[in-house]
């Protein structure tokens, strides 16, 4: 790297957070050493900097004028961060001299400055970019949301003398008829954005995001421009099955290294894991700006709000420190349910697995709906996890529907092979028995009883007089499982507080479980017993209700030291 390399602001960032004297997470530092490392061996891949793109980039933005606040009427300097993800976005050229990056994917918490990024991104796309017919759209979920970033950067104009002389203004356009370019907010309507030709895309609060359509659609509508660029800024989101949390999950693993793609950059600004969120010296990390748009005395009495109202403890963590949670008070912290994963993806855990002794829970919830079988698997050595298989049957009819409904992708799970569809509109009990105590291969492989050594299995008595006489009838020993706290406390608290929160789990990241335990949500009864509430979980449960059933039994009967009550009854209500 040469001097004038290290000088620029872009590097300048990077090797200040590399040697520490600036305070960053895990993510960001992952971002610098991948600039730094690509300056030093990127041409082998074609890649090189431009220093003198990335350094016009950032001199348009001192043209530009704060639009509000104490800095109305001032010249933007960019921070040192800011310049980072700029220069990187702009500076950084494949071998014919057009952008690496097509992608810049941007996470931090509220209050950060991301808007007046934002707004400077696009109007350098509008105007100084070199790009005949330019499209630019700030686009969000709903047009007014989009207004947000296009507004600012049409105030931009309006207060900086060389662009108001070169832009056209009206209510929700912004043009250059010189070189008929445009820049326009847009609603994720995906009936109005076909046709669109996108140049740049600012695509504002990902997270909030419903669905993939827009996202989708711009990505699709770039293909005739020569160096596109899809701009996503956004705060930590609530929901793991999301656009946006697919892209920060993408993201995550390009900065990680287990993906290789040099048209995506990404800056993802959070605390990190190990980090105490109280402690006002993390608080940077997800915060770049704190000390200059984010003010510490208001972040401060946020955090001190939460500590004492623990209701307000998600909100705080996710809009301010940038730990992706859910709206309500829930039950697991995800990032402990992620580190549960463990080696082996669920396909690898069931041919590792064939053969092992465990415990089922059949919940079967609604005919019309999800229905889910866990099998749990104690330890056979010394240190090793649980093991947790878990699978699911829904009713092929109306899958999509049901997708859209509960804004989940089941049919891409059944796709995948996590979900079974049965034919019909409601679950296919037959199917499910078949697939336990059958004598032939069904959607998840040979019949489990055969596969596995099932010692029992518990259910729920709801809906299940049918499916459990005839698995008896197949030699399945079925266990009735209450659902009060008298049988559920304890299994609840033993899954979160030792198996899942002592790292004790390998559930082979099911996503259709990895979606259900994002969300479970639990209740306590007077005397601090805890068991999963489906009616105040956001969304379905069935698979951990499943789980936890299981459990139950396989703690019951492991701490049996003599023959298991269950060999002896054929049926035990607990």
């Amino acid at each position: 790297m040469t001097e004038g390399a290290a000088a620029h602001p872009t590097t300048a960032y990077a090797l200040a957070v590399v040697a520490g004297e600036i305070v960053a997470g895990r993510f960001v530092r992952l971002a610098c050493e991948r600039h730094l490392r690509d300056l030093e061996s990127g041409a082998e891949r074609g890649l090189y900097f431009d220093a003198g793109a990335a350094l016009r980039v950032l001199k348009f933005f001192t043209g530009l004028r704060h639009s509000k606040g104490k800095w109305a009427g001032e010249p933007v300097f960019l921070e040192l961060w800011q310049c980072f993800i700029v220069g990187c976005l702009f500076g950084w050229k494949r071998a014919d001299g057009l952008r690496r990056f097509v992608t810049g994917y941007t996470e931090m918490a509220r209050k950060n400055g991301k808007s007046t990024l934002a707004a400077g991104v696009a109007l350098y796309l509008l105007v100084a970019d070199d790009e005949p017919g330019a499209e630019v759209y700030c686009a969000a979920t709903k047009r007014d949301q989009a207004r947000i970033v296009f507004s600012e950067a049409a105030r931009m104009v309006r207060r900086s003398p060389g662009l108001a002389r070169r832009v056209r203004q009206l209510r929700d356009n912004l043009s250059i008829v010189a070189t008929a370019s445009k820049c326009e907010p847009l609603g994720a309507d995906a009936d109005s954005m076909d046709g669109l030709n996108p140049h740049g895309t600012i695509i504002d609060e990902l997270h909030a995001h419903k669905s993939r359509k827009a996202w989708d659609l711009i990505e699709t509508a770039t293909g005739s421009r020569e160096q596109p660029l899809t701009f996503a800024i956004t705060t930590a989101g609530d929901s793991l099955v999301s656009v946006c949390r697919e892209q920060h999950d993408y993201s995550v693993k390009v900065l990680e290294g287990a993906v290789d793609d040099d048209s995506w950059f990404a800056f993802v600004a959070q605390i990190d894991e190990a980090d105490d969120w109280r402690d006002p010296a993390v608080w940077v990390k997800a915060n770049p700006n704190l000390g200059v748009s984010m003010k510490p005395e208001y972040l401060a009495r946020k955090v001190a709000q939460a500590i004492e109202v623990p209701g307000r403890q998600n909100p705080v963590k996710r809009l301010h420190l940038g730990r992706w949670t859910k709206q309500t008070a829930l039950w697991l912290d995800m990032d402990v349910w992620a580190a549960c994963a463990g080696d082996a993806a669920m396909a690898e855990l069931m041919v590792e697995l064939e053969g092992r002794e465990c415990y089922g829970g059949l919940d079967l919830a609604s005919k019309n709906d999800l229905a889910a079988l866990a099998l749990l698997f104690p330890p056979a050595a010394e240190g090793e996890r649980w093991k947790l298989l878990v699978f699911f049957w829904c009713p092929e009819v109306g899958i999509e529907r049901r997708a859209r409904q509960d804004r989940a992708p089941y049919d891409v799970w059944a796709q995948q092979g996590y979900i079974a569809a049965t034919e019909g509109d409601v679950v296919d009990y037959d199917a499910i028995r078949l697939q336990i105590a059958g004598d032939a291969p069904g959607p998840f492989g040979p019949p489990l009883a055969g596969r596995y050594t099932i010692r029992e299995i518990a259910f729920d008595r709801w809906n299940a007089t049918q499916l459990v006489t005839q698995l008896q009838g197949d030699g399945v020993i079925m266990v009735p499982f209450g659902q009060g706290f008298a049988s559920m406390a304890a299994p609840t608290r033993e899954f979160g507080e030792v198996l899942v929160a002592g790292r004790r789990l390998a559930h082979g990241a099911n996503p259709v479980l990895s979606w259900m335990a994002s969300h479970v949500a639990v209740k306590q009864d007077p005397a601090g017993n805890l068991k999963a509430d489906r009616q105040r979980s956001s969304e379905k449960i069935d698979g951990l209700v499943a789980t936890l059933m299981a459990l139950g039994r396989a703690t019951l009967r492991e701490a049996d030291e003599g023959p298991g009550v269950a060999d002896t009854v054929g049926v035990l209500v607990i």
